[in-house]
């Protein structure tokens, strides 16, 4: 059972300049809610009740987010107004918040290992990109989908792909190897961002991850990869290496709201589906 979730959560977010100057990028909301609370949800979804979140500097609003607002509540108790509360309050009675703060931004395999001291190296754990906004309506959560397959195979980590188009790969870390199930491969290379002459395939992996402990191990002597960060890709294939990785072609629908355009388009789905 997956009972931790690491939300890395330290980026600068500037694709959204000048709006992520004073807010966190993991708080621009999809309609009424931040893409952080989705993913808190979906990690509650999928049995995990520890949330360990990895900020930075000017990061405050998502500690504030988790938390008591006695002013703000006080003013609305009792008027049409309290039941936008209903859902925040659900999520903070059912886990617990904690924190730690990433000093430099040296990629995501850094902010995994920071988020070490918030995890331990007892059990595997689940990590959510917040960006990665991801919508299965009345079905399974894609986290949930990786939880369940991990209960199969419990040495191994395991990263969501999903097919894209061959210009894109060079945003991706992109994964090949062997299907060994419907819809499940075991992985035997990835690469960071290669050009599309050179990727070896075109499943991407998108932001939800289970890891083992071991990978806290592997990240700490991990050297720093393309774009001088340390890689979660380059410490992963060293399980590869050892058939200890698998690759998910998820059930559901994945936005990039990283970008622009992708959180434009989830907004848009969200007010259709949502409403």
């Amino acid at each position: 059972m997956i009972t931790k979730c690491l939300f890395p959560a330290a980026g600068y977010g500037t694709r959204f300049l000048p709006a992520t100057k004073a807010i966190p990028k993991e708080m621009l909301p999809v309609l009424t809610k931040p893409l952080l609370q989705y993913g808190v949800e979906e990690a509650l979804s999928a049995g995990c009740q520890v949330m360990a979140i990895v900020t930075g500097r000017g990061k405050r609003a998502i500690e504030d987010h988790f938390d008591i607002s006695y002013e703000l509540e006080q003013q609305i108790r009792g008027t049409s107004k309290e039941h936008y509360l209903d859902e925040i309050r659900a999520v903070m009675e059912r886990c617990t918040f904690t924190y730690t703060r990433q000093k430099q931004m040296l990629g995501l395999g850094h902010a995994i290992l920071t988020g070490e001291a918030l995890i331990g190296r007892e059990e595997s754990f689940a990590v959510i990109l917040a960006d990665d906004l991801c919508d299965n309506g009345e079905g399974k959560t894609v986290l949930h989908q990786m939880v369940q397959i991990h209960a199969r195979y419990p040495d191994h980590c395991i990263v969501a792909i999903e097919e894209i188009p061959r210009d894109q790969t060079d945003k991706y870390g992109i994964v090949a190897g062997e299907k060994i199930e419907e819809g499940l491969i075991r992985v035997e290379t990835m690469v960071e961002k290669p050009a599309p002459d050179e990727a070896p395939s075109t499943l991407a992996i998108i932001g939800r991850y289970i890891l083992v402990p071991k990978i806290f191990e592997i990240l700490a002597r991990t050297e720093a990869g393309r774009g001088g960060e340390i890689q979660i890709t380059d410490a992963l294939l060293e399980l590869a290496r050892q058939g200890r990785v698998l690759a998910y072609r998820f059930q559901g629908r994945r936005f990039d709201c990283g970008s622009v355009e992708g959180f434009v388009e989830a907004t848009n789905y969200f007010y259709r589906t949502r409403k």
